[in-house]
């Protein structure tokens, strides 16, 4: 018998494309249209449906880019379709390959009642699922015509990412809007048909494969294509038996879950993520009272708070879902945010925001940590993850490494202190499936837990940009739920897949320390003032908090929950995953760096309000310290008047050889004329920091033009091409009397653009530092400063959350070559037994290292990742006026490094009153204080979180100090880092009690009234 499979297979995909799916719609009349295009800013849609129509023509241009149109279509039932389904067919001028990339909208009723959202790939409408001859229709869409950025050739360089430079020119044309008779057995053919055609391509040339294929020719030979409708029933009625063909026993079972990876802001503004939100959950509501057995899962508490604020309409929907066990809130964060920069405490607010907002609306606390799409997660992540309650992790970004492929799907996740976590890969390695044929077969085949565990989670659903779950996918599902051939597909919540797993692993395999994603390196850098602003804030949070639950604790000051809350909310926001890593349009970007500026006043002012209620009145200058270790002129967290502060020692600056040499009684630093550090010695070893023959402080310049993904990526390639920045067009250098600092500042020039350093020593310090402002001006190039320091290092040590992560300088293996630019919060220490020197930050987080020797003397190179100008998505990334400020601390180990990476972020300030005051909080031991805040639940209780931060066993004590005959705290007891009791709380003093390497413990003390 001869076997044409191509002939077959081209024949039912013609069919297929040409004439089946055509013909589900194919009974239509158009409705008549209208339209009012908005001239700014999206309106409420109470305020669209009331506005004023004029005629609007099928065919004609619509939507400048980023604008809002309001569309009016009505119709009647025509009397020949009673008693049929019928639907409104609505193309606005869709390309099926983007969806949420491009044009979309919600349908409204006339009452205000919201229907479902329109889409390239969802464009149908239920208008009525029994017609009557003569009924009239009338709908209201509110379109947005989004322009396409990421087209069919990416990365090209576009104005259009930010309303204030996008084109006024309409970019959609519309094809369709008619109203339709819905052919239910048209349907059902199509998806037959499709399944089939997948399933048979993956399968090999055997019995199940032929008779699929002689069943897809029989069903075609039934089929009359002048009389689709007419003849599909017969047509299924020869699919029939290929599709009752149940799986094999041993098949795999992949747990489906309705998904839209909706990205809290991208290539498109925050505004219109809100309204992505209100158009996806609609969708998905409306497809949950459709279907039987459906269920949708939504991260992100943020994006249900938006649509409880902006479409109640819509919130209603979703919380009668939700309530029906239908739509299922998971991941328990704010926002999927990034987890490589973000603080420790930023996590934590994370995940109390997020699940404080589940519990209040929904009663529903999420088991998992969901995060398919972060670039790399910490790993510091495991302990906090176990610490705020979850039970499980689930991602699948690991999937797109350019060299090493990851060697588990299902695992246990050890972080830096020992936590793990139990965790998930999908195996089809995709957080967007569509359930295809390729992807099941996938799933099934490179699953690598096969010998022992069942099956793989599938977030199905079109993402990015929202859009979802199709009908067309849970008519997919239905068909794969119990296939010969296929991996059984059955719609699952994560936890009872989690719940299954771990039973079929009590013993998983485990993989210790960081996710390292071997792409998107560059993300650590892009969108410098993004980081900065984080930075700044995180920190700013931090100390307002400090001193407003210190005030609260001594005064009659109230602490500011709700503006705290806001507040919080606001930067956890801008920590998503595309925001703060540098990856959004130029829109997201500057409303970003605007919202830091407004948080950082409104912090500002709360900080100062609560210092003043401290103070006291009076004239007298108080020198106020936030840190927990001490800096100049202040003790630790805490407060002194300006006239106790010792008078500093100043630095000596004397001239050498064209250049000088700065010396306290700790370091002597040599600056050459070219404002290079030659030298740098730790007074009390007599080891030089620096590399002999070399310099420090060397600017450098690559060229940065990444095969793709041009803000994420950085290719190993671009160290081939390197310009030193030796030129410097002045160098001078004093000394301030009145603080005793030495000064030397240094400016160049390059390119377009031009550099000033300010390279500054203080009395008592080990640590150089350099203030430098860029006036930024180069297309794809990579800015980075290199220190070469004469230190045999054998890791470096790099701050985390809460504690810090080593990575071998060498690169013996290919993933320890792909790590070629990794991460840092404060700071990162290279060290040798007795000597050791840190590069701190106040807002660096990407570094690479070298190791290199001559005549067998190791040294090891540190260089900071400082400016990137990458063309897409923002074309003027980074360009203008940017600041950093870093050191050099020399001479110092892991504690010595923490301190000044903390001090550097966390400078003491100076106000006006009348006292000084004693911290509210001390700590003893081996811990470091991270957090004083009252607690959420707004008891009054005081909360403390502490820290083991190098990495060793210990003891540490915490004593709260009385507030002046108010009352106090009672003693405290250990809680989760959601401020909870823990089971065994009350074992543990918090007085004196033990830590693991890199343990986070949380105390909560009891308000006690006076």
């Amino acid at each position: 018998m001869h076997d044409d499979i191509p002939l077959t297979t081209g024949r039912a995909r013609r069919v297929l494309d040409e004439r089946i799916t055509p013909a589900v719609h194919a009974t239509a009349t158009p409705l008549e249209t209208a339209w009012h295009e908005l001239p700014g800013e999206p309106i409420p849609p109470t305020e669209g449906l009331q506005l004023d129509f004029t005629p609007y023509e099928v065919g004609t241009t619509w939507g400048a880019a980023w604008g809002t149109t309001w569309f009016r279509l009505t119709g009647t039932v025509p009397d020949a379709w009673a008693g049929r389904r019928i639907e409104a067919v609505i193309d606005l001028g869709f390309d099926k390959n983007m969806p949420g990339f491009q044009c979309e909208g919600l349908v409204y009723l006339a009452d205000g009642t919201p229907v479902k959202s329109i889409n390239p790939r969802n464009q149908w409408v239920l208008v009525t699922e029994r017609a009557e001859g003569g009924e009239t229709v009338e709908l209201f869409v509110e379109a947005a015509s989004n322009p396409v950025l990421l087209d069919y050739h990416p990365f090209l360089v576009t104005q259009e990412g930010d309303i204030e430079t996008s084109s006024p020119k309409r970019l959609y044309t519309s094809r369709r809007m008619d109203l339709a008779v819905f052919e239910s057995e048209v349907h059902e053919l199509a998806l037959d048909i499709d399944v089939l055609l997948e399933l048979q391509a993956e399968l090999p040339e055997g019995p199940r494969r032929m008779r699929i294929l002689q069943a897809l020719d029989d069903a075609l030979d039934r089929l009359d294509l002048q009389h689709i409708a007419e003849t599909a029933p017969d047509a299924r009625a020869a699919l029939a038996d290929v599709l009752a063909a149940p799986a094999e026993a041993s098949a795999h079972t992949i747990s489906a879950v309705g998904h839209a990876h909706i990205d809290s802001a991208w290539l498109w503004p925050v505004r219109e993520t809100i309204r992505k939100v209100a158009r996806t959950t609609s969708t998905m509501t409306e497809l949950i009272d459709q279907t039987d057995d459906f269920l949708y899962g939504m991260s992100s508490a943020q994006q249900y708070a938006w649509i409880k604020e902006h479409r109640p309409e819509v919130y209603a929907r979703v919380t009668a879902a939700v309530e029906a066990g239908r739509f299922l809130p998971i991941g328990g964060m704010w926002v999927e945010s990034d987890t490589v920069m973000p603080t420790g405490e930023s996590i934590v607010r994370q995940f109390s925001q997020g699940q404080r907002f589940f519990e209040r609306e929904f009663g529903i606390r999420p088991k998992g940590v969901w995060l398919p799409d972060s670039f790399g997660y910490s790993p510091a992540l495991p302990q906090l993850m176990r610490r705020a309650g979850f039970e499980w992790f689930f991602t699948q970004k690991i999937s797109w490494n350019q060299v090493n492929k990851f060697p588990h799907h299902t695992f246990l996740w050890e972080g830096i202190d020992g936590s793990r976590v139990f965790s998930h890969f999908p195996s089809m390695d995709t957080y967007n499936s569509r359930l295809s044929g390729s992807e099941v077969a996938k799933a099934s085949r490179q699953f690598r837990e096969n010998r022992l565990a069942t099956g793989s989670i599938a977030p199905v659903g079109w993402g990015d940009g929202g859009g979802g779950t199709t009908r067309e996918m849970t008519g997919t599902a239905a068909r794969l739920a119990d296939l010969e051939g296929s991996a059984k597909v059955r719609w699952e919540h994560p936890d009872v897949f989690f719940d299954r797993a771990k039973a079929e692993l009590p013993n998983p395999p485990v993989w210790v320390g960081e996710l390292y994603l071997e792409l998107h390196r560059a993300t650590l850098t892009s969108q410098h003032q993004t980081k900065q602003g984080n930075r700044r804030s995180e920190q700013l949070l931090l100390e307002a908090e400090l001193w407003a639950a210190t005030a609260a604790a001594r005064t009659d000051f109230a602490y500011p929950y709700d503006e705290l809350d806001a507040l919080w909310q606001q930067v956890l926001l801008q920590q998503f995953h595309d925001i703060l890593p540098g990856t959004s349009i130029a829109w997201v970007h500057r409303e970003a760096v605007a919202k830091y500026a407004e948080t950082a006043a409104r912090l500002t002012a709360l900080i100062e309000s609560a210092l003043s209620a401290l103070a006291g009145a009076g004239d007298a200058t108080i020198v106020v310290n936030p840190a927990p270790f001490l800096q100049a002129g202040a003790p630790a967290q805490g407060a002194v008047l300006a006239t106790d502060v010792t008078e500093p020692t100043p630095v000596t600056v004397t001239e050498q050889d064209g250049g000088w040499v700065l010396a306290n009684a700790l370091v002597r630093v040599v600056v050459d004329g070219s404002g290079h550090v030659t030298s740098a010695v730790d007074l009390t070893t007599g080891r030089d920091a620096v590399a002999a023959g070399q310099v420090a402080n060397l600017l450098q310049l690559h060229q940065d033009f990444p095969n793709m993904w041009d803000a994420w990526d950085v290719d190993r390639y671009y160290r081939n091409r390197v310009e030193d920045l030796v030129d410097a067009s002045s160098v001078t250098a004093d000394l301030d009397e009145r603080t005793g600092v030495a000064r030397v500042v240094v400016e160049r020039a390059f390119g377009d653009s031009s550099v000033r350093q300010e390279i500054t020593l203080a009395p008592d310090s080990r640590t150089l530092e350099f203030d430098q402002t860029t006036d930024w001006h180069e297309t794809e190039k990579f800015l980075k400063v290199a220190f070469p320091l004469d230190v045999r290092a054998e890791h470096t040590v790099a701050e985390t959350q809460f504690g810090a992560q080593k990575r071998v300088t060498h690169t013996n293996t290919s993933w320890e070559a792909a790590k070629f630019e990794t991460s840092m919060h404060r700071y990162v220490l290279v060290s040798e037994p007795g000597f050791g020197v840190a590069l701190v930050n106040d807002s660096i987080h990407g570094f690479d290292t070298t190791r290199d020797a001559v005549d067998g003397h190791v040294t090891t190179t540190v260089r900071l990742s400082l400016l990137r100008a990458p063309r897409f998505p923002d074309p003027e990334t980074d360009q203008g006026v940017q600041t950093h400020r870093y050191g050099m601390v020399i001479g110092t180990d892991q504690l010595g490094a923490t301190a000044a990476g903390v001090v550097m972020n966390a400078s003491a300030r100076t106000v006006t009153g009348g006292q000084g005051f004693e911290p509210l909080v001390r700590v003893s031991g081996d811990v470091v204080l991270s957090s004083v805040k009252l607690a959420d639940d707004r008891s009054g209780d005081l909360v403390v979180r502490v820290y083991e931060p190098v990495g060793r066993r210990g003891t540490g004590g915490i004593a709260v100090s009385g507030d002046l005959g108010r009352g106090g705290f009672g003693r405290g007891a250990e809680v989760t880092l959601l401020e909870e009791p823990l089971a065994d709380a009350s074992a543990v003093d918090a007085s004196s009690f033990a830590v693991d390497a890199y343990e986070v413990r949380t105390f909560r003390f009891p308000r006690v009234r006076g």
